[in-house]
């Protein structure tokens, strides 16, 4: 887990800016924290060192690049051996339909977020990762009705 970093006004207004639109020129960022550009470059750039800013990235429609099979899966796996756990996570970061992995607490082990093309595509992904050979017991797939919020946003 990360360490909780100092963020004073400026860093996070920074940071709130470019969280709703990280293509948002350095001289219009500036003008609206009142600061001067090199200093907003500076901060940005330490942020970035820091890990507070992990990636700058584009929101994607999955249904408008033909993904339209969501599903949150719940996965307990077999042994909680470390080389185990991380074999069957680095074998997740192979298959671009998982796109979200978080190792979570309770009934399940990990809570995949996956984007298929379709069911059989899912179907083909769900035969590669949740074998015994990937130290997978049981999986759960909940599929996805409808997107209501989807926000990677942490208002500072």
């Amino acid at each position: 887990m990360t360490e909780q970093h100092q963020l004073d006004k400026l860093d996070r207004q920074i940071l709130n800016i470019l969280q709703d639109d990280a293509t948002t020129p350095l001289a219009e960022i500036a003008e609206r924290v009142h600061s001067s550009p090199a200093t907003c470059q500076r901060r940005i750039r330490q942020m970035q060192n820091d890990g507070v800013i992990l990636k700058q990235v584009a929101l994607v429609n999955p249904t408008a690049v033909g993904r339209s099979l969501s599903v949150f899966v719940a996965v307990e796996v077999e042994s909680q051996n470390p080389m185990l756990l991380d074999k069957f996570v680095r074998s997740l970061d192979k298959e671009n339909d998982v796109v979200s992995c978080y190792e979570i607490s309770g009934e399940h082990d990990y809570l995949l977020l996956v984007h298929a093309e379709n069911m059989t595509s899912y179907h083909q992904l769900t035969r590669r990762i949740f074998t015994s050979d990937n130290n997978v017991r049981a999986f759960k797939s909940q599929f996805i009705m409808d997107f209501n919020k989807v926000e990677t946003k942490i208002t500072l």
